[in-house]
């Protein structure tokens, strides 16, 4: 039974403080939705048998069939702590009533865009970690994409069951395993967060309850807390001494009662003795069958199971008799409530990272302090309804309330441009498989629109205010580097597959959806499965006719390697106009940081960015001030720099050669693929005298000429997207994992044991190209014993030159060619380059 009403919700949706926000995030399988059940059924939305197997937050059919998550689902609950825990929650708070707004993400890396949407509007982060596997590749990339969020992460060790069960690890061995996922995420917190940084110290500590355990599956986990709490009445010792001494180097003997630092022969681990050993009893009783000790336990840890649960036996008797004595829902409450922060104290520190406007502006003060102003929204993912073609806008309101039926018109700060005028007209709350209805939602909550998703495509800022700037746009940490060609399989089909296209590229944040020149549809995703996924939402949602698709392809960017070996001089076609320019490689690692966009990024001001990139670049500091810009689309990892001096009339032609050059770099003259570490010098130029002579139409294409002349002569090269590969596999497939990796020009970089488990994890490098039917081949050679994860890692240049013809980058940049409906062979020097 539903313990809860929505006008509940909506009047603690006023208590800001008693409202947390937060995502669950992991690496494939660890378990986040089985465990995310344990807080559904406490919250009353779901029955208590049936959490750990219905997977509440799994709400798409083919998520049910294939048991993982690709859709990132919210769901808010409310729930009323008990005196004794109020104590420990920190700062202010308005009664017992808690607000939590959850949102449960996929793991697979292919749907990461969906825990970035997550993560954007939430401030804390369930961080689940697979207490077999341990820390994974992929939680090591959502962990840092919380972490650059400014979001606040507690761990939960799952599948404890399978520890004890399966592998029957000794005690010592399981708190070892424990203590070694603890110090791995802590080395990873410790890597990407900033020492006495705006959170404060976020380091993952046992001993202050920041870290659960415990089994989803199975309905049953605990904190260190809950132990103490039991222990402390009888003991006389204090909650938080008793906590420190359940964890770490803290030795208890029996016989003096006394605790040490160090073992003795007659002593054990705090943590063996007080928290391990009755676990252990519990199991090893039940899964026995000894029936008397059965009975003293239930009394001793005060156990009642009642109607068909006394008659179970075995692990279904365990499984009732674990989520009687420690129910999972209680220690997850506990975790959220006391240590994640609520929605006024996370905003005081996220605001600088999401408001792109003055930090000191109206909104910008209204967002900081979460309080009521102008309305400032952000929506970070649209969610399709089951009314065919309609979206909800899903997102977070950090300023001000949202109302039904607001008008709101936005001007762009500085222009007389309205952005959009729209009429909201519902405002609903997301309960995972179902909505409701809602008046009114006030800032530092969740929410669903209805009727915005006419005017946004994929994500947008929603203000009531003509002075706002918008919301920072969010980073994602994989791109779509592999894309199809899809066309209707009847001609007659086709404005529905173009419809079809526009409303799969606004369900999922990540998805391109564009035409190329030759008349193709391309969708681009994020690797093998986040397409096949697209591609079936595409033909039975949204388009529903049959299509035809063509094989992966991959996207490659191009490069150079050299400086260029001439001066390459290009004359306007009314040969009144030269521009002289040379291309070089960027130094090495600029291309990242301009990704990042933290330490260098458009926007920054000239003498900072001057002094950065000649500290650490060796850049001439006064052409570093002079970076014109950077393409394509103003932010990729291309420079285009001014070096001349003392040119006449060089600032009239400044735009026109801007475009030219965002022209050239979004379409390399090897293949028409992005540009990408390609740095262009602007060395001289020669004017004619009357400006009209001078104009767009005279240098633009002037521009692209002479850079396409630059990147002929300094030496160009393909570079092609790799994976970063983590297989699991026990030690006898090792030798299948080396023969498909040679196969497909992969290189291992390191092959490692994990402790206390027969099991090895190989990391290697793949290139995407060579990743097509990667995991099949690997099974069909492994007999189906190692599991990959592919996640994008860098660009590296494919060896060997593209314009020698026996070489592989010419088969692929020929190959490209080809299905752009260009030309085969790439344009010749003389095509752009002038003799003076």
């Amino acid at each position: 039974m539903v313990n809860f009403t929505i006008d509940q919700i909506r009047e603690i949706m006023d208590k800001k403080t008693n409202i947390r926000n937060m995502s669950v995030i992991a690496h494939v399988d660890p378990g986040k939705s089985t465990l995310t059940d344990s807080l559904v059924s406490k919250a009353g939305i779901m029955a208590g048998s049936k959490a750990g197997e219905a997977r509440f937050t799994d709400t798409r059919k083919d998520e049910q069939d294939r048991c993982i998550t690709i859709k990132s689902t919210a769901i808010s609950m409310y729930y009323e702590l008990s005196d004794k825990d109020m104590q420990w929650v920190e700062g202010k708070k308005e009664g017992n009533g808690f607000l939590i707004n959850l949102i449960d993400s996929p793991g697979h890396v292919d749907f990461s865009s969906e825990v970035t949407a997550a993560l954007r509007v939430t401030d804390g982060a369930l961080v689940v970690v697979d207490c077999v596997s341990g820390v994974c590749v992929q939680t090591e990339t959502v962990l840092r994409q919380a972490i650059s969020e400014r979001i606040r992460p507690i761990v939960f060790m799952n599948k404890m069951d399978r520890a004890l069960l399966e592998l029957q690890l000794e005690k010592e061995d399981l708190y070892q395993t424990f203590q070694r996922i603890v110090e791995s995420v802590n080395v990873i917190v410790a890597t990407y967060a900033v020492e006495d940084g705006p959170m404060g110290n976020i380091m993952i500590d046992p001993q202050k309850g920041t870290v659960g355990f415990g089994s989803g599956l199975h309905g049953w986990a605990f904190s260190l807390k809950q132990f103490a709490e039991m222990y402390s009445e009888k003991f006389k010792v204090p909650l938080p001494k008793l906590m420190n001494r359940l964890w770490g180097d803290n030795y208890f003997n029996p016989s003096t009662k006394k605790w040490a630092k160090s073992k003795s022969p007659e002593s054990d681990r705090g943590f063996n003795t007080f928290v391990l050993t009755p676990i252990y009893k519990v199991f090893d009783a039940i899964m026995n069958n000894k029936t008397e000790e059965i009975g003293k336990l239930m009394e001793k840890c005060n156990v009642k199971l009642k109607g068909d649960d006394k008659d179970k036996v075995e692990k279904q008797l365990l499984k009732a008799f674990m989520r009687t004595w420690l129910p999972a829902g209680d220690t997850l409450l506990q975790m959220i409530t006391i240590h994640l922060p609520s929605p006024v104290v996370a905003q005081k520190y996220r605001s600088e990272l999401l408001y792109e406007g003055p930090a000191d502006d109206e909104v910008a003060t209204a967002i900081i302090n979460c309080d009521k102003g102008p309305l400032m929204m952000y929506v970070s993912k649209m969610v399709p309804t089951s009314d065919k073609g309609r979206f909800f806008a899903f997102g977070r309101v950090f300023a001000g309330t949202v109302v039904t039926y607001l008008k709101t018109n936005r001007k762009e700060p500085g222009t007389l441009i309205y952005i959009c005028i729209c009429f909201m007209f519902r405002t609903i709350l997301m309960m995972g498989r179902y909505t409701e209805a809602i008046e009114d939602v006030p800032c530092g909550n969740i929410c669903g629109l209805v009727g915005v998703d006419n005017f946004l495509v994929k994500t947008g800022t929603l203000t009531t205010s003509d002075q706002a700037h918008n919301m920072k746009q969010m980073k994602f940490s994989v791109s779509p580097v592999v894309r199809v060609a899809v066309e209707a399989k009847n001609p007659s089909d086709l404005p529905k597959l173009v419809e079809g296209l526009k409303r799969l590229a606004k369900s999922d944040p990540m998805v391109l959806c564009h035409i190329e020149e030759s008349g193709e549809h391309i969708v681009a995703g994020a690797g093998e499965l986040h397409l096949e996924i697209c591609l079936k939402d595409l033909e039975e949602d949204h388009a529903q006719i049959p299509i035809k698709k063509s094989d992966p392809v991959v996207s490659y960017r191009e490069t150079v390697n050299e400086a260029s070996d001439r001066m390459c001089l290009s004359k306007s076609p009314n040969k009144h106009n030269r521009l002289f320019m040379t291309a070089q490689p960027l130094p090495e690692g600029l291309s990242e940081k301009i990704d990042e966009g933290k330490d260098i990024f458009p926007r920054q001001d000239a003498k900072l960015r001057g002094r950065y990139l000649a500290d650490n670049f060796d850049f001439d500091v006064n052409e570093a001030r002079k970076i014109w810009c950077f393409g394509p689309e103003g932010t990729g990892a291309n420079l285009l720099i001014d070096c001349t001096k003392a040119v006449q009339y060089l600032n009239e032609i400044k735009d026109s050669v801007v475009a030219g050059f965002q022209w050239a770099s979004k379409e390399g003259v090897l293949c028409e693929e992005n540009m990408r570490g390609i740095r262009f010098n602007i060395h001289d130029v020669t004017l004619h005298a009357d400006a009209i002579h001078r104009g767009g139409g005279q240098i633009i294409p002037t521009a692209r000429r002479v850079l396409y002349a630059c990147q002929l002569t300094a030496g160009p090269r393909l570079l092609e997207p790799m994976y970063l590969v983590q297989i699991q596999c026990p030690e006898q497939a090792i030798g299948g994992i080396y023969g498909v990796l040679n196969r497909r020009r992969g290189q291992v970089n390191q092959t490692a044991h994990n402790p206390g488990t027969p099991i090895l994890t190989v990391n290697a490098y793949l290139p995407v190209n060579e990743s097509f039917g990667f995991t099949a081949d690997l099974r069909s050679n492994t007999g189906g014993q190692a599991f990959p994860q592919c996640v994008f890692d860098h660009w590296q240049v494919f060896n060997g030159d593209p314009l020698d013809e026996g070489s592989k980058p010419f088969a692929v940049v020929s190959a490209t060619r080809k299905r752009k409906g260009l030309n085969e062979t790439v344009p010749l020097l003389e095509k752009f380059y002038d003799k003076l």
